[in-house]
């Protein structure tokens, strides 16, 4: 197959590199941090995850585009990753379910990118100098001309982005004969979140991450979930605010990702920006009290802070990243809540995870976990 003739494109980091590609998606500039993640597939929930908004992703996997779009892989309504970057890009797809090619979708969608550059070279910059921001321009290739638009570019630490991606009005999901009611904090949601809640004879109620704990107990939800999103926790009071009020009143809460940092933050113990995060599909994860190990998909840039999770009489480490030591899941000691760093619902990523659903389920059967 002859190959698409593609316009020059230029990628700028913060620390002055400078990767020379083809444009993919539109033709524009895009700025962001930029992260990388791991995963083999699942590129597409990679891209509509409201939690990489902001961010500039590269895909560590050489081939992107080669098996399509589908439209209900989607975790979100569209793309929420500020641009894209990858090693060979892939006009023709050869999955016969697909409904779209990866280069319609982008560019039909406004995420800027580039291909035919070293990722491999890139991502071992990045796991050396750390997270960065970042432009990406197929428009403009003056390098003296992206340097003053990527100093306008603001650090994602400090950034509160949950109120620009959640929902703007409450709306249910599942059906209103269900077992339990769950009221969902919405600070950038996956949709396949919401499937395993479902699933599970869940009927959820979405809100938007500014609402208070006493609007949502208005409406005598049996269980609480605290979402995944983008941006600094430490910025975000209204949502730690939020959680101590859950916690106060002694409702079941499950948090994930950006929701454990919360839950953490909610109990006293402090949150930072890690050296380049974690973003992928095979994260190991111990289980400290089961014992066992799991893979995990994970994504996020921001961890807890280990030596004050250990110290605190408020909540017990229930998991550790095996990568790192960094806490990867914990329990209030005192109250029916618990949280982990990483992704259960697995999309993408492997299952291993799932049981915490079940496990939210059967704190709002007042079970011990």
């Amino acid at each position: 197959m002859k190959k698409t003739k593609r316009t020059p494109a230029v990628l700028l980091l913060e620390d002055g590199s400078i990767f020379e590609g083809s444009a993919i998606g539109k033709i524009g500039i895009r700025g962001g941090e930029i992260c990388f993640n791991t995963g083999m597939t699942g590129y597409q929930e990679i891209y509509t995850d409201p939690s990489y908004y902001g961010q500039i992703i590269v895909n560590t996997t050489s081939h992107i585009g080669n098996y399509g779009v589908l439209d209900e892989e989607q975790e979100s309504t569209n793309p929420k990753i500020s641009a894209l970057v990858v090693n060979n890009f892939s006009d023709y797809f050869s999955r016969n379910k697909a409904d779209h090619d990866l280069q319609q979708y982008l560019d039909a969608t406004g995420i800027v990118g580039i291909t035919d550059i070293d990722t491999r070279k890139l991502v071992r910059h990045i796991r050396s100098k750390g997270a960065m921001n970042a432009i990406i321009s197929s428009e403009v290739l003056d390098i003296n001309e992206l340097k003053r638009m990527l100093r306008e570019v603001p650090s994602m630490a400090g950034l509160e982005l949950s109120s620009l991606v959640s929902t703007e009005k409450e709306y249910f999901v599942g059906k209103e004969t269900s077992s339990k009611k769950v009221a969902v904090l919405d600070l950038g949601i996956k949709t396949s979140i919401l499937k395993n809640l479902t699933e599970r004879d869940c009927y959820c109620k979405v809100f938007p991450a500014k609402t208070t704990f006493e609007e949502m107990e208005k409406w005598n939800p049996d269980g609480y979930f605290i979402s995944n999103g983008p941006g600094d926790p430490g910025a975000m009071e209204y949502a730690v605010k939020t959680v101590q009020n859950v916690i106060q009143a002694d409702r079941p809460l499950f948090g994930i990702c950006l929701g454990h940092q919360i839950l953490a933050r909610a109990n006293g113990i402090s949150t930072y920006k890690m050296h380049h995060g974690h973003r992928g599909l095979n994260h190991p994860v111990k289980n400290l009290v089961s014992g066992k190990s799991e893979m995990t998909s994970q994504n996020h840039g921001f961890s807890v802070n280990i030596d004050e999770a250990s110290r605190s009489e408020k909540v017990k480490v229930t998991h550790i990243n095996l990568n790192d030591n960094t806490v990867a899941g914990i329990r209030m000691t005192r109250k029916r809540a618990f949280s982990v760093q990483y992704h259960p619902e697995s999309s993408p990523g492997p299952h291993d995870s799932q049981y915490l659903f079940d496990n939210f389920m059967e704190l709002m059967e007042n079970k011990e976990l």
